[in-house]
């Protein structure tokens, strides 16, 4: 009898203990296996966020004067540029989020500007190159000028060098720059390369000279 009661005790503990260890075995595999599926909806991201809560003017680029555009504004709207660049450049390769509300005030801009980074970020994803990342964007001006006449507004034509992980390209982008409500903002944005979004969208060798267009309705046929 003391047998027997004996292997009936070892008999439960052995039960008692491979119950335990298939428990925590369970508890791992529903971590990793949730582990996967956030990877997986990471993934499966159709863009990066372009928009943010940019109410406070700390974030924003303020200009001088509120009735209008002067000389020193002129490196506060470069900085504004090219950091805009910059981001937009990540936000394509990286998927990287950009705040669009810093640097645009105009509605049609701003959607068309989200248009066109979803676009670029799911077609190089696509094709599998966001792998080879952004890890640099050098900018320089290729031509900055201060228009007065008629409209009040500041064009920068800026050459940006971008530096991948493996290689690097350049591509020159335009950019016009106004004061609206004491602050600057970009009007209009235009990278002028072959194939690009807005040559393919807005076609090729673009006059950008109009602070005004994307106010136009003709414009709204792009942002269908």
């Amino acid at each position: 009898m003391k047998r027997s009661y004996l292997l009936l005790v070892i008999l439960l503990t052995l039960s008692a203990c491979e119950q335990a260890n298939t428990s925590d075995n369970d508890s791992n595999d529903t971590h990793v296996s949730r582990g996967i599926n956030v990877k997986n909806a990471k993934d499966a991201e159709a863009s990066p966020n372009t928009k943010g809560n940019s109410s406070n003017d700390s974030s924003h680029f303020l200009a001088e004067d509120e009735s209008g555009l002067s000389a020193l504004d002129t490196d506060t709207a470069y900085k504004m540029c090219t950091e805009a660049l910059t981001e937009y450049y990540k936000a394509i390769w990286n998927g990287s989020d950009i705040e669009l509300d810093r640097y645009i005030d105009n509605e049609n801009l701003k959607q068309y500007t989200q248009k066109k980074i979803a676009s670029q970020f799911n077609l190089f994803r696509k094709n599998k190159l966001t792998h080879n990342r952004v890890t640099g964007v050098d900018i320089s001006a290729g031509k900055v000028e201060h228009v007065r006449e008629g409209e009040d507004f500041f064009y920068f034509k800026l050459e940006a060098h971008i530096k991948k992980d493996v290689g690097s390209f350049a591509e020159p982008t335009e950019f016009l720059v106004q004061n609206v409500n004491g602050k600057l903002v970009i009007v209009d944005w235009y990278t002028n390369t072959k194939d690009s979004y807005d040559s393919v969208v807005r076609g090729e060798n673009q006059t950008i000279d109009n602070p005004d267009i994307w106010n136009g309705s003709e414009w709204a046929n792009y942002l269908d």
